[in-house]
């Protein structure tokens, strides 16, 4: 990558923890439509995270998020607020708000965390296995034509299993691996790269050339029953669409030991 937004160099993190509580992101968030906006990855992911860290729990998961984005999210250092809207002691909902210098509100997401029974607890082996394609071998790392100075894209590793960013099909699944932290400084955490990835379901599968057309998610939600091992996340999706314009998109999120969760996206989809 080519710098962090104005500084030389390669991004520590997506973000940059700021004296006063702020997340300032780096060039590792940028959207392939605005350097000066994010990507949705990255802000769910920070969301994501920081819900878990203020809120722990013991023996309780984030299982579902879902991210209502009011807009572009721009590429400016960002206060992150939260609160337990229903506590309880197997399930409780957590609401996070993302809001820049001037306390406007630019997301919004609301989090189920849900209470684990313990490792052995339910007959799991019961379910037929669902192996995903093997990681393949290292790839030549390419993005959509037109947008090769990504900081997003250039943050991940992809390893294509079927499409790729160059040829639009409606139907990809690709092999992710962030190698950058989350936040600078923090530990990282397994549910972290499912988020930072889950929000491409729509860019790996849109039909369209990406300069012609515009395929637009207000939200994303991402549902998962387990966090993945090790640091590759497969991400396979699909996208469909009605003839007025609105579209969605499914996929399944998985490790290399099989499915870990969900993502869907509502779209609006137009020409430039």
């Amino acid at each position: 990558m080519s710098g962090t937004g104005g500084e030389g160099g390669t991004p520590e993190a997506y973000y940059l923890p700021g004296p006063d509580g702020t997340f300032a992101p780096t060039l590792a968030t940028e959207s392939p439509w605005s350097t000066d906006a994010q990507h949705g990855g990255p802000p769910t992911a920070l969301l994501g995270h920081v819900m878990r860290a203020r809120h722990p729990a013991e023996a309780m998961r984030i299982a579902r998020i879902t991210m209502e984005f009011l807009g572009p999210v721009p590429r400016v250092p960002l206060t992150v607020t939260t609160a337990i809207i229903r506590d309880g002691r197997r399930i409780r909902l957590i609401e996070g708000t993302l809001s820049d210098a001037s306390g406007k509100p630019v997301a919004l997401a609301r989090a189920w965390q849900i209470a684990a029974n313990g490792e052995g607890g339910v007959p799991v082996d019961r379910l037929p296995p669902q192996l995903p394609p093997p990681i393949p071998q290292s790839q030549p790392q390419r993005y959509f034509p037109g947008f090769e100075n990504w900081g997003y894209g250039e943050s991940i590793e992809w390893r294509w299993v079927r499409g790729s960013w160059e040829s639009p099909a409606g139907e990809a699944a690709v092999w992710a691996r962030p190698r950058l932290p989350l936040v600078a400084g923090e530990p990282a955490h397994p549910q972290d790269r499912a988020l930072v990835v889950a929000d491409s379901a729509n860019g790996i599968s849109g039909p369209f050339d990406p300069r012609e057309w515009l395929f637009i998610p207000p939200a994303v939600t991402v549902t998962l029953h387990r966090d993945p091992v090790g640091d590759w996340v497969c991400l396979a999706a699909a996208t469909m669409l009605a003839a007025d314009g609105l579209g969605s998109t499914l996929g399944t999120l998985s490790d290399a030991s099989g499915p870990l969760g969900s993502v869907a996206q509502p779209l609006l989809v137009s020409r430039h």
